[in-house]
């Protein structure tokens, strides 16, 4: 997550809405470039974007999941099955096997701005 004050347009990413549309510990979907992408915020200000898809569960859900951490890990847990996702990483805490796409967020001038898949690490 990247926060800047200045109204530049931002080339490559998509505005999706302004950060106070997004309620603290919560999350929300937009379609970007033709993709559900879940974008959330946490209790200290960050704002997250990953695939709203649950691989789980196979269902496209992840934006209506519980916020909250597990120690310094910001995590989203399905609201199918439970399982957790870093909102970092996309990587599931609690299967080593199943990550879903995160995505690059710019907060510039309290407004929301999804870009690309980031790349796996």
């Amino acid at each position: 997550m990247s926060t800047s004050t200045d109204a530049t347009v931002l080339t490559g990413y998509t505005l999706v809405c302004r950060v106070d549309q997004i309620e603290v510990e919560g999350g929300v979907a937009a379609l970007v470039d033709g993709v559900a992408v879940a974008i959330f915020r946490t209790h200290d200000g960050n704002v997250y974007a990953m695939s709203n898809y649950d691989p789980c569960s196979r269902a496209s859900v992840l934006a209506r999941g519980i916020v909250g951490t597990r120690g310094e890990i910001p995590y989203v847990a399905s609201p199918m099955h439970k399982q957790a996702f870093d909102l970092r990483t996309g990587q599931c805490l609690d299967d080593a096997a199943v990550r879903v796409p995160t995505y690059d967020v710019r907060v510039t001038d309290g407004m929301v701005h999804v870009g690309g898949p980031r790349q796996e690490t």
